[in-house]
């Protein structure tokens, strides 16, 4: 049976979806063990980085600009935000314009626990990609292009 299956792809490291894949899964890996001690996952932090980049030049940050700004389902930012609510990250109060949206604002404690999880994970990050070397402006170019191309799947 296993010799009627065909790949487009000769072997696993000529398929770039497989390689992204374990690429993030390794990358991943990697988050969990410095996040973890700060009682963040990864999406909880990627959420609290979009608000904290977000509130840099916006006083009324929504529930959508932090889907939109992390390219995350909106379900699923609601829900991260209700569990980052009930650990004292964030706040979520009415907007003073939109009835249907909420303001959602880093507290004392989500802006400290932002601070730390941006220090470990750039440092993992350096250190994570630090064999791309020179090339690492091109990889990250490459990243946003396939993003921006993608972004509406």
């Amino acid at each position: 049976m296993a010799n009627e299956i065909e790949f487009q792809f000769k072997t696993p490291n000529d398929s770039p979806g497989y390689l992204l894949g374990q690429l993030t899964m390794l990358w991943q890996r990697k988050l969990k063990k410095v996040l973890d001690p700060l009682d963040l996952t990864q999406t909880q932090f990627v959420l609290l980085a979009a608000l904290g980049w977000l509130s840099k030049t916006n006083k009324e940050v929504t529930q959508i600009d932090i889907a939109n700004q992390s390219n995350t389902d909106r379900m699923m930012v609601s829900k991260v935000l209700r569990t980052l609510q009930e650990k004292g990250f964030v706040t979520r109060q009415e907007h003073e314009t939109d009835t249907r949206a909420k303001t959602i604002r880093l507290t004392p404690d989500g802006e400290n626990v932002l601070q730390k999880g941006l220090v470990e994970v750039e440092n993992a990050d350096k250190v994570f990609f630090a064999s791309l070397d020179t090339s690492l402006s091109l990889f990250n170019k490459s990243m946003v292009q396939l993003i921006d191309q993608n972004k509406s799947i």
